[in-house]
């Protein structure tokens, strides 16, 4: 029997299809022994947190801001990530895709869009607090329900045809008595690998990484020079979102940019190929935890968001009843919002964000 090398698709699954001197077997056990329990565990803790994030936002703070705005598409893009995961942990544990064409398009498609947006909207957070912080007078004019709802549409459409190739070349094949679901590329398909895992490089992590980092030195600038607990309070969740962000997904960026330099043939060492075999595996489930850690960091963090959490099980009583008192038209006395949504003050709008 010959040996198995491995190449990534896009959905994240680990192929082994191509002979090569360098036997990949182990790679491919570790991945069915380890990689459908922890894509479970994602799976449910990340549905569970992020649905009560959505439910919060729409039953008690009911959307008011542009930072609500934000917080419930950063929800929407973790789900939309984490419902891909079950026909992952399938794929996976069967070492066969089974689902047919349209829904390895599909599945693909809404696992890259989620993770385009996700990353993006944690990017736009850290501009919301910039612009509240750094330019409070010019924010009380820009930072709008309208213009967040704008902005939102627009990081939907950036990732949505950010993703179009994965949804174009995904497809659903035979070979070796085995059903794969990957990409598959005209031409050279080394360039077209390439330029994905570069995009992926480029979109999910250079650019967010380069805007977060300006907004947040010019934020701890301003703080510096007038020091306020509100302020400080109201930084930290959005902080430590992009932080936990940043420890999350550069190990798997890393990772795939050394791919690139095996697919290029710069690194020609079998036993350094297996190793960033065991890595991308790795280090994508290490990325693939983060869409349930942004709950737990409201949760913590947030004020505002544990006090709504408790009021949420004093009404629900527990996740299988009707919730027949949970009616999302129904506004939480302390956050009724006035006839006219002004801010009065920066202290105040930074407040209301946790």
């Amino acid at each position: 029997m010959e040996p198995l090398e491995t190449t990534m698709d896009y959905s994240g699954y680990y192929i082994y299809d191509l002979p090569s001197p360098c036997s990949k077997g182990g790679v491919r056990d570790f991945g069915q022994l380890f990689l459908p329990p922890l894509y479970s565990l994602v799976f449910l803790f990340g549905l569970l947190g992020n649905f009560m994030v959505v439910l919060v936002l729409l039953k008690y703070k009911r959307l008011k801001s542009m930072t609500d705005v934000y917080l419930f598409n950063l929800a929407i893009s973790d789900l939309l990530f984490v419902f891909s995961l079950p026909f992952w942990v399938y794929y996976v544990a069967a070492h066969q895709w089974v689902f047919g064409t349209a829904f390895c398009k599909i599945i693909s498609y809404m696992y890259l869009v989620g993770f385009y947006s996700g990353i993006f909207f944690i990017m736009l957070m850290s501009v919301d607090r910039y612009l509240a912080i750094v330019h409070a007078i010019f924010a009380l004019r820009a930072r709008t329900l309208t213009y967040g709802v704008i902005t939102s549409l627009v990081i939907w459409l950036v990732a949505i045809l950010a993703s179009l190739p994965v949804l174009l070349f995904s497809t659903s094949y035979t070979e070796n008595n085995h059903t794969y679901c990957k990409e598959k590329y005209p031409g050279n398909s080394t360039t077209w690998k390439v330029l994905r895992s570069l995009e992926v490089n480029i979109l999910g992590l250079l650019i967010p990484l380069g805007i977060m980092l300006f907004c947040y030195t010019m934020i701890i600038k301003t703080l510096h020079r007038c020091k306020n607990d509100k302020k400080n309070k109201a930084v930290k969740m959005i902080f430590a979102v992009m932080i936990v962000f940043l420890v999350f997904w550069i190990p798997y960026n890393i990772v795939l940019f050394l791919e690139i330099l095996v697919e290029l043939e710069v690194l020609q060492d079998c036993t350094f190929d297996m190793q960033l075999d065991y890595a991308l595996q790795a280090t994508e489930t290490l990325a693939f935890v983060h869409c349930c850690l942004n709950p737990v960091i409201y949760f913590f963090l947030g004020e505002k968001f544990r006090k709504y959490i408790k009021q949420l099980f004093k009404t629900c009583r527990g996740p299988l009843k009707l919730c027949k008192h949970c009616s999302f038209l129904q506004v939480y006395a302390s956050d009724t919002p006035s006839s006219s949504h002004t801010q009065s003050t920066m202290d105040q709008e930074l407040h209301d964000a946790l």
